[in-house]
């Protein structure tokens, strides 16, 4: 079951019929531990027409969105070796090996980029690539009640310069966009649950990669329970779990791409590059 926030309201998906969800406060929604069991019952109201592509908003209200990383072998690859000069190899691989994830802030609510908005790449950085990532939704008590897309847009020549300079790399105006929707599940995801990224410019594919939850090296359940800790969230969070498809050294985003992520059963987020 599927939860859309639009412009003319919230909207159920199942099965592919779309059922108004009768609230008008998204934060105490979606922060609620039984989220999933007050959308249900949405489904006994008479369905209506899918929305529209063009009047989906990203799925967060005030929620603040957090990060974790070098959760994937590939991705401690990438950070030590972008770091190789700055003395931040081992500090990478020790970070991958260690109890304690890294976890850190992305984004506040109000600069989430919605599905089909375009997303940035920093005015001072010449390697920015997108970061395909599975994020969850974790309710106020700190118990994980659904699943979005993220993209959490990276700027690896300046975090490469010096891991110090990771807020930079990472928090910007247009780093981080959700949706297109919360999967709301009472039950984790399958290990086999497939991540897909392709980006396209002037309409041929100059990247595309894929992995799975089964390279996730940290468990969902851990990474909320580290982000909770000495933290109260009263509106819940947004947490992205870390990529495991990572471009190549030779490849930046330019104005005018289109970043394509695909979460099945997820559904698709696409956004273009400003």
């Amino acid at each position: 079951m599927k939860l859309y926030r639009t412009k003319a309201g919230f909207y159920a998906e199942d099965s592919g019929s779309y059922f108004p969800v009768a609230t008008t406060d998204w934060d105490e929604l979606i922060s609620s531990p039984d989220v999933y069991d007050r959308v249900k019952t949405a489904l006994s109201n008479k369905s209506v027409p899918a929305p529209d592509e063009s009047q989906i908003l990203a799925p967060v209200g005030s929620q603040e969105v957090w990060a974790a990383g070098v959760t994937y072998f590939r991705s401690r690859d990438a950070r030590i070796e972008e770091s190789k000069d700055a003395g931040g190899g081992t500090f990478y691989d020790r970070v991958y090996n260690a109890e304690r994830p890294e976890i850190f802030f992305k984004a506040t609510g109000r600069r989430v980029i919605a599905p089909k908005q375009p997303v940035r790449v920093r005015s001072d950085a010449k390697w920015s690539v997108p970061e395909p990532e599975l994020t969850l939704l974790i309710s106020s008590a700190g118990t994980i009640t659904g699943y979005t897309i993220g993209n959490d847009m990276s700027s690896r020549d300046i975090e490469g310069e010096n891991p110090l300079y990771l807020p930079q790399a990472k928090v910007y105006d247009g780093s981080c966009a959700l949706g297109p929707a919360i999967l709301l599940s009472p039950d984790p995801l399958p290990r086999t649950t497939p991540i897909e990224l392709q980006v396209l410019r002037n309409g041929s594919t100059v990247f595309s990669g894929a992995t799975t939850l089964a390279e996730l090296k940290r468990d969902p359940e851990l990474l909320a329970s580290y982000l909770f800790r000495d933290n109260t969230f009263p509106a819940g969070a947004f947490l992205m779990t870390g990529t495991g498809i990572v471009p190549g050294d030779d490849f930046t985003l330019v104005s005018g791409d289109i970043v394509r992520i695909s979460i099945e059963p997820i559904g698709t987020l696409e956004n273009p590059v400003a």
